[in-house]
């Protein structure tokens, strides 16, 4: 059957082991120096490992596949490495929307008398505020995908100015689109802006677009990022640029986006100073610095 499943470039892989954790189900073993998906029926496709993976060396594809086997897994990965590791997995579906393998999963777990460490997950799928998700972030769900609802945030509605200008020099501004010897990004600031960012900061325009390029990518789900590396590559070089910003959420998926600027510096010919800021769920700036 096609569907949905991991596929790992051996070349980017470094074998650092980072994705393991973020696989509760054991699809993922580092063998030989690499990360490789050793079943085929083990992985869900639903990529909780591709946020750990600090070089994008992970990717979900669409291919002929064994059909995931919920059952399988419980019985020889998640039920064996105890309360914490079923505890995950069981987030890992609620947070995915995965509401037939989680109703698999219990089932499996009450036929074979075996405690349910999340009974709240079982009852419904999990809605995290705000307030909670740094403490599940290394639990074995995916942060990226989480269900969360910040309406109850504010009683009354933000302010905003009717009628603002808008800040974009540009078009196209994905990645994917543009081309690095257009005239605007000729010795220019660039901002490359996680998609997700411009709708967490209210004031996006103001606070990061003024007197900048833009290019915008998803590390996440963005296909051949290798093409992201040989462009910016090309706007270094050949397009001068003066600096990079890299703006991107503070989920860990996101960092992919700063490990495909790192790639592209290591292959220039010469250097630019690169900014990392960091936005909360709610757009706050968490971090600003120079790396």
């Amino acid at each position: 059957m096609k569907r949905e499943i991991i596929t790992i470039d051996e070349k980017r892989c470094t074998g650092c082991g980072d994705c393991i954790p973020g696989c509760p189900e054991g699809a993922l073993q580092v063998i030989d120096g690499k990360a490789r998906l050793i079943s085929d029926l083990f992985c869900d496709g639903l990529g909780a490992c591709l946020g750990h993976c600090p070089t994008g060396a992970m990717q979900i594809e669409t291919r002929e596949a064994e059909p995931y086997d919920e059952k399988r897994v419980m019985h020889e990965s998640i039920v064996p490495a105890g309360a914490n590791v079923i505890a995950a997995h069981l987030r890992h579906l609620a947070d995915h929307g995965q509401d037939d393998l989680l109703q698999q999963a219990q089932e499996y777990l009450e036929a074979h008398g075996v405690a349910n460490p999340l009974q709240h997950v079982a009852a419904k799928k999990t809605v995290v505020n705000h307030s909670h998700v740094a403490d599940h972030h290394h639990e074995g769900g995916c942060p990226g995908s989480r269900i969360m609802d910040f309406s109850g945030k504010n009683s009354e509605p933000a302010a905003f100015s009717a009628g603002a200008s808008s800040a974009l020099r540009q078009w196209p501004i994905q990645l994917h689109l543009v081309s690095p010897q257009a005239p605007y990004y000729k010795g220019s600031d660039l901002l490359l802006a996680a998609d997700c960012t411009a709708f967490a900061v209210g004031d996006f325009h103001g606070s990061f677009m003024q007197g900048k390029s833009l290019a915008i990518a998803c590390p996440k789900l963005d296909a051949a990022l290798e093409i992201y590396v040989e462009k910016l590559t090309a706007m270094i070089d050949s397009g001068a640029l003066n600096t990079i910003t890299v703006a991107i959420m503070e989920v860990p998926c996101c960092g992919g986006l700063l490990s495909v600027v790192a790639e592209a510096l290591r292959n220039t010919r010469r250097k630019v100073p690169v900014k990392k800021v960091v936005v909360s769920l709610q757009g706050a700036i968490l971090s600003e610095e120079w790396v």
